[in-house]
């Protein structure tokens, strides 16, 4: 979407204003937004304020200055400090150049470390069963290292069966 001020950046900022009901919608550039009186930057609740602060608080440690300045991308040259202070990575290697205290982050915001997204109510059977070998894998994981072994023999046979059925309907490509 393009900015509806300069009409030539893309539009950044999205600003829903209702006025005696009236709904009315203004998309802007960063620059053309700032050049508005009526929007205020300098709000104490931003969406970077936060994220460092959430970043902050799945830390298991204090986090060493040292990593903040010295860890660095090999590829746009963004280091941690940076990131924490803007709550936006440079680029796409990033995510492995920061791995370490990205992966803490994404499980804290969506309780996973990976993306699974939603599957859609018309899916396959397959899909569905990929999908409860996942997470049986994972709760299988969970009960093994609390020791509840008999727990972990009905798990692991509940896998091996969905997997042999996967097998059998020539869906099963790991």
């Amino acid at each position: 979407m393009i900015c509806e001020r300069c009409n030539s950046l893309d539009a950044t900022v999205h600003v829903t204003k209702v006025i005696d009901g009236t709904k009315k919608e203004i998309h802007m550039c960063e620059n053309c937004a700032k050049k508005q009186e009526t929007i205020d930057f300098e709000t104490p609740f931003t969406t970077n304020n936060f994220l460092a602060n959430l970043i902050d608080s799945v830390q298991s440690s204090p986090l060493k200055v040292n990593y903040i300045k010295t860890t660095t991308c090999s590829k746009c040259g963004m280091n941690y400090g940076k990131f924490k202070q803007t709550g936006r990575l440079g680029c796409d290697e990033c995510y492995q150049t920061f791995e370490e205290k990205l992966i803490p982050l994404i499980k804290r915001v969506h309780g996973y470390e990976n993306h699974t997204g939603k599957i859609p109510k018309r899916a396959s059977v397959a899909i569905r069963m990929k999908r409860e070998i996942m997470d049986l894998q994972k709760e299988l994981d969970r009960v093994v290292s609390k020791q509840a072994f008999e727990k972990a023999v009905e798990i692991r046979d509940r896998i091996h069966y969905l997997e042999e059925e996967l097998k059998q309907s020539g869906e099963h490509n790991d």
